[in-house]
């Protein structure tokens, strides 16, 4: 198999899209989705690495073991899309882990220590396809974690918008509804809702 612009050709001659992007040659390279909660980054993430699996490449996906909303064995979207993963305590334990893959998915990549960003840059010089997803703030609109650094390093970066509950315009914020000030609080509607900048306030 070999891959061309942004489609895979299989051995049966089948174009499978792949990614929505030309694909460079001979090299790894990093996408990161990045947004506020509720944007379908999860969402679009498991959409890549499906169409990857369709085409029978290696896919190992990875999540923080603070991430444990939903499953403790797969990511799970919003929506209730999910695939099978693998808990990580240490960003560092991922490249042990990632030897027979050829696309490594990496979700609520916020969570993780500050290694991540130098553990996405080794395994994409080792010719392999990145996928991370994340939010790019916390709830007070600061950006999050090693966050930037991972939009910085990618080759190519997808930010989804979600849609301000108050007004039902495009929502770029992540509201917090509890009374908690702790940057790192895992929750869903529970605890957060989406908003634009006009909506947004820090509690």
């Amino acid at each position: 198999m070999y891959l061309s612009l942004n489609y895979l050709t299989t051995k049966n001659g089948n174009m499978v899209d792949l990614v929505p992007h030309p694909v460079p040659h001979n090299t790894g390279w990093i996408e990161v989705i990045s947004g506020c909660m509720f944007s379908g980054k999860t969402e679009e993430l498991i959409r890549r690495l499906r169409r990857a699996k369709f085409a029978k490449l290696k896919v190992k996906i990875f999540k923080p073991k603070i991430d444990d909303r939903y499953s403790k064995s797969e990511i799970v979207s919003h929506s209730e899309q999910a695939l099978p993963s693998i808990m990580i305590e240490k960003s560092d334990d991922i490249i042990l882990l990632v030897k027979d893959a050829d696309i490594i998915g990496i979700d609520e990549a916020q969570f993780f220590d500050e290694n991540i960003p130098d553990v996405v840059l080794k395994i994409a010089k080792l010719g392999k396809r990145v996928i991370v997803a994340g939010l790019d703030m916390d709830f007070r609109g600061k950006p999050f974690g090693s966050m930037p650094t991972l939009l910085a390093i990618a080759e190519y970066v997808t930010k989804p918008q979600a849609i301000c509950v108050v007004c039902g315009s495009p929502a770029t914020m992540t509201q917090r509804i509890t009374d908690s000030q702790e940057t790192v609080v895992v929750g869903a509607t529970d605890k957060y809702e989406a908003r634009c900048r006009k909506h947004h306030y820090i509690p």
